[in-house]
């Protein structure tokens, strides 16, 4: 698998897909420059009439349910029943999830929709599976990544979807599958949407990679790495935002490989 990451980078470069995000409106902009930098097509959508005709022509959909609003509590509804008609892979970021019993109420019905792929931090996916002993922070968690392998399983096994915790470890669970990227700096969570850029993200990816678990690897290691290497040339979040975005849209092969840190 650790050969073919690279080539999967590439292959998001040369097919461009075009991804609706339906995200929170703190990061928009991030998100949307994450896609850009990688080869990807962001478009921001989330108007009722035209939800079935976006799932139609995009290649994947994130739903982020970080400001939530009850209007596009139903755009995120609408969009993955679409989505499932379609047959287009979407990914649910549960930001938050735990903290209000309405923002579980939301989750509780976008699950049921059978996401391909659900990704968050430790407490989120805890919360997710109902196995949260701990009271989320906002959006931040606290707990570790490991911490949350248990309820990735039952996600996994209960919803079918491929789950990726985020952490100082990032975990990615499909079936039997349990793989560690050990990359990324302390730094990146002083930026505000980093974790939501890489929903994105993993959202461009498995839109047009059958091997949705390599998929999610690839994307998952290549936000990693970026965060990594932008950290060494920056001097607050600052720099670090915009070093981020160069380096995902420069990285080479070579820093890529020797720079990744995977257990399999």
């Amino acid at each position: 698998m650790k050969e073919s990451l690279y080539t999967h980078i590439e292959t998001v470069r040369k097919q461009a897909p075009l991804v609706q995000n339906i995200t929170n409106y703190v990061v928009m902009n991030n998100t949307a420059n994450a896609l850009l930098a990688i080869g990807a097509s962001p478009i921001m959508a989330h108007a009722h009439p035209e939800m079935a005709a976006m799932q139609k022509i995009c290649n994947a959909l994130v739903i982020n349910i970080g400001t939530l609003d009850e209007y596009w509590v139903e755009s995120m509804c609408i969009a993955a029943t679409e989505a499932n008609h379609n047959n287009k892979p979407w990914v649910l970021d549960p930001v938050g999830a735990g903290a209000t019993p309405y923002r579980d109420e939301v989750l509780s019905r976008l699950i049921e929709l059978k996401p391909t792929a659900i990704r968050g931090n430790a407490s989120e996916i805890q919360a997710l599976a109902k196995l949260n002993k701990t009271q989320t922070k906002g959006v931040d968690s606290t707990s570790a990544s490991s911490e949350a392998v248990q309820a990735g399983q039952i996600l996994n096994k209960t919803y079918g979807a491929l789950v990726v915790i985020s952490g100082e470890t990032d975990i990615i669970i499909d079936g039997d599958q349990l793989i560690k990227i050990d990359n990324g700096n302390a730094l990146m969570t002083k930026i505000t949407g980093m974790g939501c850029s890489a929903t994105a993200i993993l959202a461009a990816f498995i839109g047009v990679i059958p091997n949705k678990t390599e998929a999610a690897v690839a994307a998952t290691a290549l936000m990693s790495i970026c965060g990594e290497l932008a950290a060494q040339t920056s001097n607050g979040p600052g720099s670090l935002q915009v070093n981020i975005l160069d380096m995902l849209h420069s990285i080479t092969e070579k820093q890529f490989q020797e720079t990744l840190k995977i257990s399999i």
